[in-house]
């Protein structure tokens, strides 16, 4: 048995779930809603706040498939009750975001600025920083996978390179970083 396949996924309050026609869940949450299509095999429960999900067999693909399903409804109960965030830092002399609606306009060192047109799901803001901080840059929205592929994007612009650590990186993360030129003695 499937250990995350397995657990139930609790409904915390203010949120809603009904099972559609065609094995589809519609999770209703106090930060917006969202829809996922189960596999028809994996037979899912609703019942006392709590979802559950059942596979026929062991069969490999029927394995995959009920981790998979749970996991993918209890990061749309966290989404629409919680919501997800992701917090990016701009190291770099002049590097600079401004968000002006869902757009986003980027200064990291190049001849010209970048734009990036955020998804509707998505919402940006960046934080004030004191004097000598670099500057932060926020997204927030209920479908983890969006932020995180608008996270990767925003990152793909300019990645941080291991000699200063300049670029766009995630706030904790730990870069590799690499000894530069050292000036022979003669």
């Amino acid at each position: 048995m499937s250990r995350i396949g397995k657990l139930p996924v609790s409904l915390p309050s203010g949120v809603s779930v009904e099972l559609l026609d065609g094995n589809v869940l519609k999770v209703k949450g106090p930060l917006g809603q969202m829809c996922q299509k189960v596999d028809p095999d994996i037979k899912v429960t609703i019942e006392d706040n709590q979802i559950k999900f059942e596979r026929p067999t062991d069969q490999p693909r029927h394995r995959s498939m009920h981790g998979l399903y749970r996991a993918l409804v209890h990061n749309m109960v966290v989404g629409v009750s919680e919501g997800f965030t992701t917090q990016q830092e701009l190291v770099g002399v002049g590097y600079r975001v401004s968000v002006q609606g869902q757009i986003l306009t980027f200064s990291l060192g190049y001849s010209h600025e970048i734009q990036l047109m955020l998804p509707e799901e998505v919402k940006a803001e960046i934080p004030d920083v004191r004097k000598g901080e670099n500057p932060r840059l926020v997204l927030k929205s209920c479908d983890k996978q969006l932020v995180g592929q608008v996270a990767a994007k925003v990152r793909s612009f300019r990645r941080p390179e291991p000699y200063k650590g300049k670029g766009i990186k995630f706030v904790g993360e730990q870069l590799r970083r690499k000894a530069g030129k050292t000036a022979s003695a003669k």
